[in-house]
């Protein structure tokens, strides 16, 4: 892959939406991440994606132990301009396995 290239081609654009629902005068407040794009965009995330999954942490000597490899999208280099800027990158922890304190997993599942 170039260095001075996105490894995203096509259109893809990653955002931050803010909602809210009233329902018997209480007020909820979340937030939905956004991911849309035209095929070739989604077909090169899910590319990253994938190579993100299979790559073999344990053999990248710069990796640290206990570090996890990501990859930062950037608006206007990787994604379009009004992007705002996601880190997607591996949960379990190169040597260990380990995932991140705060992370809580879905119910029924174990790691």
């Amino acid at each position: 892959m170039n260095p001075y290239q996105s490894e995203i081609i096509g259109h893809l654009d990653l955002f931050v939406g803010n909602d809210e629902e009233e329902f018997e005068g209480i007020t909820e407040h979340w937030q939905t991440i956004l991911i849309h794009g035209d095929p070739e965009g989604l077909k090169s995330l899910a590319r990253l994606l994938l190579r993100l999954a299979d790559l073999p942490q344990d053999e990248l000597p710069a990796l640290p132990l206990g570090a996890r490899e990501h990859v930062s999208l950037r608006p206007g280099w990787d994604t379009g301009h009004s992007s705002v800027e996601v880190i997607v990158g591996r949960l379990d922890a190169k040597g260990t396995g380990a995932f991140y304190e705060r992370y809580v997993a879905k119910s029924g599942d174990k790691q």
